[in-house]
This record gives C-alpha cells, sequence and structure tokens, in this order.
C-alpha cells in the first residue's frame, strides 16, 4: 500500500511539469549559477582592469610599469587615447574611473623614483595616488598589493640603493674602503637579481610587518563620500526583483478572467484583445513606478539615500523599468495556461534573471563571462542605469544604452503577449 501511495505521487509530481522543475532542475541551475560567481569558474580570476598614469616619467616609475604590464592580474591601459599618440594624463584617467570603464586608475606621482621604497625613510609625501570607485571595494586592495609586491620583488637594486643612502645619512660619509665594498655588495645584488635562482634554490623570506615600500593615498572618483551609491544600487536590485514577480502575479489576472468566463465576455464588446492588453500593461506600469518609488522614498528617509538630488534620472529609469516589467508580465501571463503554472513558470525566470542580473550579487564583481551572460536579463540594464544615475552622476544623455534596450524589450515582450494572446480571441 505504502509503495503504491510513493508511486502515485511521483506520477502526480511528473505531471505537474513546473514543480517538477522547481523540485530538480531549479535547485542545480542556482547551485551553478553561485558556483560561477563565487567560485571564479574554477581557478581563474578575473584581470582586474586599470589605469596607469606616469607623472614622473623616471627609470624607476617606467620600471614599475612595465612590471605591473606583465602581473598576471592586472589589464593595464595606459593609452593612446586618440590619433595623436597623447597618453593618459590625470583628467581622463579619472573619467575613465567615473565612467566604469576600468576598476582603478594609478598615478605614479612626480618624484616617485625618489621616494620609492618608503621605509627608508626620505621625502614625507605619497608616491601614488590610487583613483578608485568605491563600488568596488576589491581593486583598491588588490592592487594596493600588488603594488607593493612589484615595488619589493621587481626593484632589488633600488631597494639596495635606498637602503645604502640611508646608512650614508645615519652613520656619515663611509670611508674608500667601505665604499669600494658598497659597490661589491650592490654588484653582488645586480647579478644575484639578474638571474634565475638555481633549482632546488629558494628566495629569501620577507616579513610583512617591513613596512610598505610605496605610499600611497587613495581618492574616490564617484559618490562623493556619500553611501548613496551602494544604498541605490541595492534599493534598485530589490525593487527590480519584486517587480518582476509583483508583475507576473498582476498578470495572471488574464487567466483568473479566463477561467470564470470574464475574459470571453469582455471581447464580445468593442474591446480588441490590443486594447485590453494595453489596459492591463498601463495598470503594471503604473503600480510598477508607486512600487519602486516607495522602495527609494524609504532608502530616502531611513538611510539616507540622495533621491532628490537625482529626481530626472530616476523618473526615466523607473519609467522605463516599469514598462519593460508590465511587459513581462503579459507575456509569461499569456504563455500559461493556468495560475499555477504561471506561479512556477515565473519563479523560476525571475530568480535566474535575478541571479544573472545582479539583482542578488553585484555585476561588477562577478568575471567577465558571467558579466556578460547578465546582459541577456532585463535585471543588468535597469540596474546599471540606476548605477550611472545615484552612483557615478551621469547626465541623462548617458542613459540611452539602457533606454534603447529596455525600450526595444517592453516593445519585443508585448509583441510576443500580443500572439500568445491570440488564443483566446474568439473567430
Amino acid at each position: 500500500m505504502i509503495r503504491a501511495f510513493i508511486a502515485i505521487g511521483f506520477r502526480e509530481l511528473f505531471r505537474r511539469k513546473a514543480e517538477l522543475l522547481l523540485t530538480f532542475a531549479v535547485p542545480i541551475a542556482f547551485f551553478s549559477i553561485f558556483a560561477l560567481i563565487f567560485g571564479g569558474q574554477g581557478s581563474s580570476t578575473p584581470d582586474i582592469e586599470i589605469a596607469v598614469v606616469d607623472l614622473d616619467d623616471s627609470e624607476t616609475s617606467r620600471k614599475v610599469i612595465e612590471l605591473m604590464k606583465a602581473e598576471g592580474a592586472l589589464d593595464v591601459q595606459m593609452g593612446p587615447l586618440d590619433e595623436a599618440g597623447d597618453r593618459l594624463d590625470l583628467e581622463a584617467a579619472r573619467a575613465l574611473v567615473r565612467d566604469g570603464d576600468v576598476s582603478l586608475a594609478v598615478v605614479l606621482l612626480p618624484g616617485f623614483g625618489e621616494r620609492v621604497p618608503s621605509f627608508f625613510g626620505g621625502p614625507d609625501e605619497d608616491a601614488v595616488l590610487m583613483l578608485r570607485d568605491p563600488a568596488d571595494p576589491i581593486a583598491g586592495n588588490v592592487v594596493g598589493g600588488l603594488l607593493q609586491k612589484i615595488v619589493m620583488s621587481g626593484l632589488p637594486e633600488r631597494m639596495a640603493e635606498r637602503g645604502l643612502e640611508r646608512m650614508d645619512d645615519l652613520v656619515g660619509a663611509l670611508t674608500p674602503e667601505q665604499e669600494k665594498r658598497k659597490d661589491e655588495v650592490m654588484g653582488f645584488i645586480r647579478q644575484g637579481f639578474d638571474r634565475e635562482p638555481a633549482e632546488g634554490e629558494e628566495g629569501a623570506a620577507r616579513s610583512p610587518d617591513a613596512g610598505s615600500p610605496v605610499r600611497a593615498r587613495i581618492e574616490d572618483v564617484t559618490g562623493d563620500g556619500k553611501p548613496s551609491g551602494m544604498i541605490s544600487y541595492y534599493a534598485a536590485a530589490i525593487a527590480v526583483m519584486f517587480l518582476l514577480f509583483s508583475a507576473s502575479g498582476a498578470g495572471g489576472t488574464l487567466l483568473e478572467e479566463e477561467q470564470n468566463g470574464t475574459l470571453e465576455r469582455l471581447l464580445t464588446t468593442r474591446v480588441t484583445m490590443t486594447t485590453l492588453l494595453l489596459g492591463k500593461g498601463a495598470f503594471l506600469v503604473t503600480m510598477g513606478v508607486i512600487q519602486i518609488t516607495i522602495m527609494f522614498l524609504w532608502g530616502a528617509l531611513v538611510f539616507g539615500l540622495d533621491l532628490f538630488s537625482h529626481l530626472a534620472g530616476f523618473a526615466v529609469m523607473t519609467s522605463l523599468t516599469a514598462l519593460a516589467a508590465s511587459a513581462f508580465g503579459l507575456l509569461l501571463a499569456t504563455m500559461c495556461r493556468s495560475r499555477a503554472q504561471l506561479a512556477g513558470v515565473s519563479t523560476i525566470v525571475i530568480l535566474s534573471m535575478s541571479a544573472l542580473g545582479g539583482s542578488m550579487f553585484p555585476r561588477f564583481l562577478m568575471s567577465e563571462a558571467m558579466q556578460a551572460a547578465g546582459l541577456a536579463t532585463f535585471n543588468a540594464w535597469a540596474l546599471e542605469g540606476y548605477l550611472k544615475v545615484f552612483w557615478r552622476g551621469a547626465p541623462l544623455v548617458d542613459l540611452w544604452p539602457q533606454a534603447l534596450v529596455l525600450l526595444g524589450i517592453t516593445t519585443a515582450f508585448f509583441l510576443l503577449a500580443r500572439q500568445f494572446a491570440r488564443r483566446w480571441e474568439t473567430v
């Protein structure tokens, strides 16, 4: 008898396709998505795109730049920016970070060659200016650590020279015999670091407490030191995800009207299916605008989100997002045959889109492959638009890529919904 109940249960499960997917396929899909996001797609990690500006133009600065280019974790951009071959300057690098084209800009300041390494004394001034986007909290720490490593391991001669210069300052002038010995030591250092280590030979261990060889200061290019950028990102991320759920749920009233006969009676009047879908879409758009506005108002009142100085950009992105979400809701409703099927399909699709599109985890912290995959989702374009408005302070004209894509999604989804809705039209 028990085996019969088990068999009946599995037969019922296999008849309910949406529930079957939620039980077996969706957990595997989500495991795969998050494994790709947090697992770095195996052992590989994406290169950090940085801009480098050399304001020192010394032998030391040029050597450091070459070592940065050779560093596997960095993708160094030096220019040229135009046909004249002009390389990056300070303002151009700052603009690259502000526009999100690179994660960080490293500026080797005038006097860099004289100030590196800094732990041997010398001018108490910064050698490097790091221009960063605080929305990416990882790039600055990683690049800063790599820069210290490059100077420590890649400039042995400069390290020795600065150390001996410091010794001269502390103990006074050296005797001719000591100068001779110093030259021999420098020759040994050059010979030792220019050759490859012998088989089985290990380099000397370095103490992590020895100090920092490069004095650097950090300047936040975006965000104006306020938390609004990331707060607005998460406000938009959560709002977009739940907007999709509410739009698909509200669009499901079409299925209820079909079931109780209301839809058939409406279509026997002068109301056409196109008019009906437009009316339903208008309601979904209005509901979506209100839903997102409430979310951002809550962020402004409780978490200090700087909403009122970005009202124009907020209005544009919210209108476009609500339009695309309403078309998405109509499409799912017209594709499905019942409320139960709609609930299952919408859960699978929306959660997958949200994971890939950045509603659950910021896209800019994903690998390049995952970021590219996210562009296939509605969420990614909406969130990028909100990020431009609240974090980068972009003018309205810079929103044209997001506006174009979201309008295209709206049009395509509505036309598909109209096509699927033909089954409800009476002959």
